[in-house]
């Protein structure tokens, strides 16, 4: 009797780790879109598609923002949980005090998590939508 309820407890820690192992691999990235020139931990991102990717589990991440493949800008972030989904991908922008757009989160459709990226604490806040 004791064995067998080692090996079910055995087999539950084998398929959570599996399990997260696979959510590790294919949820550390997201695609995001930006409709207009935004600064982020002080590169200047163009308009266009682009992939935030990231290792770990958080809270504290270091995000690669790509395009086309190529990795145009690193930035420290915070990677939060939310009780809701998103419904769309979505770019938080907010207007820096000397008037730069900054890109300061992304969601993630159908992710109970978002990156909150660099440390902008801005007061004017805009959300650039794609649905990819």
């Amino acid at each position: 009797m004791k064995s067998s309820v080692s090996l079910k407890l055995m087999m539950l820690f084998l398929a959570l780790a599996v399990g997260m192992t696979a959510l590790a691999a294919n949820g550390n990235k997201g695609d995001f879109q930006i409709s207009s020139p935004v600064q982020v931990n002080g590169t200047t991102l163009p308009a266009g598609d682009y992939t935030a990717k990231w290792e770990g589990s958080g809270p504290a991440v270091q995000v690669n923002i790509v395009r086309n493949g190529r990795t145009v800008a690193t930035v420290p972030a915070k990677l939060v949980q939310s009780e809701q989904k998103a419904t769309d991908n979505a770019a938080e922008i907010q207007n820096g005090g000397s008037g730069q757009r900054e890109l300061t989160a992304l969601h993630f459709s159908g992710k109970k998590y978002s990156l909150q990226l660099g440390s902008a604490t801005a007061q004017s806040m805009t959300t650039d939508n794609s649905t990819k």
